[in-house]
């Protein structure tokens, strides 16, 4: 087909921006100025994945201290390690680190938009995609900013005090008490004290607390108490309360007013037509403008704040401020000492607060919502250009926050502890998803990308700021496959810094993440991105399949703890709630979270619950209390039409919010009765002290939900996810542990794979092979940090996948003296012979080495030997293998297994192992390198001994 034809006959489906998010990356090739690629059949896509399927990575401009030759270096260099696209991120210059005198560019200026201009063609040129981060740091703003278009906080000073007692202090006490414990404070933070109040301790109604607002101009309070505990509390209003964290010269300065429609788009527009007054319009350079994190650390505050809650609430909400306010800590979060540092309420007393604390949070999220997000959005459409943001923080819806977006994202971090046991109670006291490089909000985003028909959903991947020159190319793909089972299907890397090779060694390092030519495993690099760039591919042509949906009790934890700063929150609510997802998910379910706006758009067709494409057959209701009614209303047409719902722990008991709450809670309480006339679908659970996996498949079995794909043997460290297209089924199973090994025994639902046949793809190679099934069932090994994407389609032939046996009849360990060559990476080379495999931290003198190890040994074949493959055993970095001076195959995770028959001879063999380590033991010797210590010595950071090398035991059958 020409293209031109097919240009008109798509003209209808690409009209609009949106529209091109769900069509096929092969199809927006073809849309894409100048291509003319012929149709592809799905594994052709997944076997050659186009450029803009292949990972990203967040580009750091450190300090903006940019030039065209080094721009263009690093393109090619990351065009060589099989990146796709890069996200254009100007932040400030990282500290600790030497700039070889070079000036930075000022964010917007001609000369920064000059080198912006030549990035961009330089990129085409390549084909590399490009992303443009909108401002500098995070989250955005600038010195520019008139004072009322910056973010604004209104907090409490809370003093305590015993009488009887006559005392006095003045307004700066309570200013220091109020001052925020923001990441990046701005100096020019203007306070003003809005109202001061004794108030008792406890505190029962309203008519006990006593105004001294009228001693506010005096600039001093003298408060005169009887016996017994009070508390004066000042209400403080700070202006321009936090600066842009890391923001680079142009775009440093105070953070923006995201409450503040008129600003917000004085502040895009003044973006936007800097730079394309110089370089004409954008959108044939640039994918999407990016909204990093949105870490505004607790602004709560614009000028209409409070009469906007009034109109949308129906009640003032201003004399009750003070006492629905929590002290905010790091990051913007309510902290652990609120318990302590109110006055304690009675009651009654707290039940209206934590009910108003509510309508506040959800006024702020609904603003945020209007005067944001959806600003952004059409901003970024007004341009042709997408839009992309990670639209989730402190005090913002988590789904919809996502549902006006072209491309949502979430993140994924590299920790210490993944591909670890992680057990439940552990996971449960580790409020950020410990064991997990998924974060908590990573499914949540992904289900609001499925609920409005979106395949391509990012993720800010392999965050690191923990095990810095520690990361493995193994826990990559640990952390990178829990990402992909979460919902996510394109990764962009964390990130790449702008570091021009003359640098001080180890180079700039803004954040985290030693992606760099300089690292060791550095040339091997592309084997990830191969890997992740083929499993992008497929995924994003299909949609990922989920019939159960899952209600969080947001609306009870902003009533009581009030929003949290998601995806790092201080507090989970309830402390299990991701075990839920998980555990559907290991026993061959799907689901979806879904919200209650959610809930009262859907529609009930034939006892599902349906949302656009989206339906689900049952719904739980994880330990929620209060909801609102046209929620309760929806549910009871759901229940009374033949859905389910699983109610863990709590059946709903009352309405959201205060004014006229108590005829809203009867409501609540009639719909509830209504469901109850229906037991065997409307069913509490208790939560179960211990083992979500096995409490799941119970209920699994109890009430016949049925999974699309029965996992004989259930583990918690094996995840799957199914994705389907018209005529295409689509399963990806993942072993998240780097120790354990199991053999996979499934059973699929013949209903969903009749008239297909089974094939193995795999993504690390690029091939597929045929899998022999026996009336849907199939055992296969998933090794340590192994995937397996199985497919089913109407493709006939191919080669019958043959395993790799662990181990044979006639294994025999390699034994004898290894003669080992140690390359350091500072050049030293040394020799040595060893009687037995160690783990180097362990070896005197090599407890700190980094590089690459030759490891060399025989063995002897006879005609009547049966030898077909070599294991290594266990291997601690990436290893390559040659037998007999012939390439055997590079392997980066999991069973080191090879096959080896077609390259052994009579007599003497000889095999060579390669083994390339981390760096992170050799950086911590580094004691004169600032850096270095600061990534791996310092506090936090102090990071322990790594394990190197191969340990065996090698083994041949």
């Amino acid at each position: 087909m020409k293209r031109r034809d097919f240009l008109k006959q798509c003209s209808a489906a690409a009209s609009g921006l949106v529209v091109m998010n769900v069509l096929p990356s092969y199809v927006q090739a073809m849309m894409r100025e100048g291509s003319s690629l012929p149709h592809k059949s799905l594994f052709q896509v997944f076997t050659n994945p186009e450029n803009q399927d292949r990972p990203f990575v967040r580009w750091w401009w450190n300090g903006d201290k940019i030039e065209k030759a080094e721009l263009a270096r690093e393109l090619r260099i990351l065009k060589q390690a099989g990146i796709g696209g890069v996200e254009i991120n100007p932040i400030s210059f990282p500290l600790r680190t030497e700039d070889m005198g070079k000036p930075s560019v000022e964010w917007l200026s001609d000369e920064w938009i000059e080198l912006l201009k030549f990035t961009l063609q330089e990129a085409k040129s390549l084909d590399i995609t490009c992303d443009l981060l909108v401002g500098t740091g995070f989250p955005m703003g600038g010195d520019f900013l008139d004072k009322e278009e910056c973010s604004q906080v209104v907090v409490i000073a809370v003093k305590k005090l015993k009488g009887p007692l006559k005392t006095e202090f003045s307004l700066f006490d309570l200013y220091k008490e109020a001052d925020p414990a923001v990441t990046n404070p701005y100096t020019g933070r203007t306070m003003e004290m809005l109202e001061v109040k004794l108030v008792p301790d406890p505190l029962n109604r309203m008519d006990e607390v006593i105004n001294l607002s009228d001693q506010i101009e005096s600039g001093m309070i003298k408060v005169s108490i009887p016996k017994g505990d009070f508390a004066v509390y000042g209400l403080v209003k700070i202006d321009r309360f936090m600066n842009v964290i890391q923001g680079a010269p142009g775009g440093m300065g105070p953070v923006l007013n995201h409450y503040d429609t008129a600003a917000v788009k004085k502040y895009l527009n003044r973006m936007s037509d800097t730079i394309q007054q110089k370089t004409g319009p954008l959108a044939p350079y640039i994918r999407s403008f990016f909204i990093d994190s949105l870490e505004t650390e607790g602004a709560n505050w614009s000028r209409d704040m409070m009469s906007e809650f009034k109109k949308r609430r129906s009640y003032d909400l201003y004399p009750y401020l003070p006492f629905v306010l929590f002290k905010i800590g790091s990051m913007g979060n309510t902290t652990g000492i609120n318990i302590l540092y109110p006055v304690k309420m009675g009651t009654e007393f707290k039940k209206m607060i934590d009910r108003m604390r509510y309508d506040f949070e959800l006024t702020k999220a609904e603003i945020f919502e209007e005067r944001f997000v959806h600003t952004f959005a059409q901003w970024c459409r007004d341009h042709k250009i997408k839009s992309r943001a990670q639209a989730y923080g402190r005090g913002y819806f988590p789904l919809e926050g996502s549902f006006k977006l072209d491309i949502p994202e979430c993140e994924t971090w590299l920790k210490y502890g993944i591909g670890e046991d992680i057990t439940e109670e552990k996971f449960m006291q580790y409020p950020w998803h410990l064991g997990r490089g998924n974060t908590m909000i990573n499914k949540i985003v992904s289900s609001a990308a499925h609920l409005k028909d979106k395949k391509l959903i990012s993720s800010e991947e392999l965050t690191n700021t923990d095990m810095v020159f520690n990361e493995t190319l193994e826990i990559f793909k640990i952390a990178g496959d829990q990402s992909t089972i979460s919902g996510v299907t394109h990764p962009v890397f964390h990130g790449f810094n702008y570091s021009p090779p003359e640098a001080p060694f180890p180079g700039w390092i803004t954040y985290g993440g030693y992606l760099n030519e300089k690292n060791t495993m550095w040339p091997y690099f592309k084997h990830y991105t191969d890997y992740r760039a083929r499993l992008s591919a497929v995924l994003q042509q299909a949609t990922m399949f989920a019939d159960i949906a899952l209600l969080a009790p947001f609306a009870d934890q902003w009533s009581e703890y009030g929003a949290q700063n998601e995806p790092f929150p201080t507090l989970v609510s309830p402390a299990y709630q991701a075990l839920i997802w998980e555990s559907i998910h290991q026993n061959g379910n799907a689901c979806d979270y879904v919200s209650e706006r959610v809930i009262q758009n859907s529609e009930i067709k034939k006892g599902f619950l349906t949302y656009g494409k989206r339906k689900y057959h049952t719904l739980f209701l994880i330990a929620i209390h209060s909801m609102d009614t046209a929620t309760a209303e929806k549910l009871y047409e759901f229940v009374s039409g033949g859905g389910r719902i699983f109610c863990i722990e709590s059946i709903p008991d009352r309405s959201t919010g205060w004014n006229e709450h108590q005829r809203r809670d009867q409501e609540i309480q009639n719909w509830i009765t209504k469901m109850k006339a229906y037991p065997d679908r409307f069913i509490l659970l208790n939560k179960p002290a211990a083992d979500f996996l096995n409490w799941y498949r119970t209920i699994q079995e109890k009430y016949n939900i049925r999974p699309y794909v029965k996992i004989q043997e259930p583990k918690t460290w094996v995840t799957q996810v199914r994705y389907q297209t018209d005529d295409t089924e689509i399963f990806i199973f993942n072993n998240s542990s780097s120790k354990h090994s199991t053999v996979l025994d499934i059973t699929f639902d013949q209903n969903i794979i009749k008239h297909k046949h089974a094939w193995l793809w795999d993504a690390v190679t690029g091939n597929r092979f045929r899998l022999e099934l026996t009336l849907g069932r199939l055992k296969i090994n998933l090794g340590p940090a192994d995937s397996k994407l199985i497919v089913f389609d109407h493709h006939k032939k191919g080669v019958v996948r043959k395993e790799s046996p662990l181990s044979g009849n006639n294994a025999k360990e390699l034994g004898g003296k290894w003669n080992v060559e140690f390359r350091h990476y500072d050049g030293m080379v040394k020799h040595e012979e060893l009687s037995r495999l160690t783990d180097l931290k362990e070896l005197p003198g090599y407890t700190h080495f980094a590089g690459t190890v030759l490891y060399t040994n025989t063995f002897q074949l006879t005609g009547k030997s049966m030898i077909n493959h070599l294991n290594l055993g266990n291997v601690f970095g990436i290893c390559e293998v040659r037998i007999n001076g012939i390439d055997a195959g590079t392997q980066w995770f999991g069973q080191r297994i090879y096959s080896i028959a077609d390259l052994l001879q009579e007599g003497t063999n000889e095999i060579e192992i390669k083994v390339v380590t981390v760096m992170g033991n050799y950086m911590k010797t580094l004691k004169d390198n600032v850096v270095a210590q600061y990534w791996t010595n310092q506090k936090r950071k102090d990071q322990p001994l790594q394990s190197m090398g191969l340990v065996g035991p090698v083994m041949v059958y």
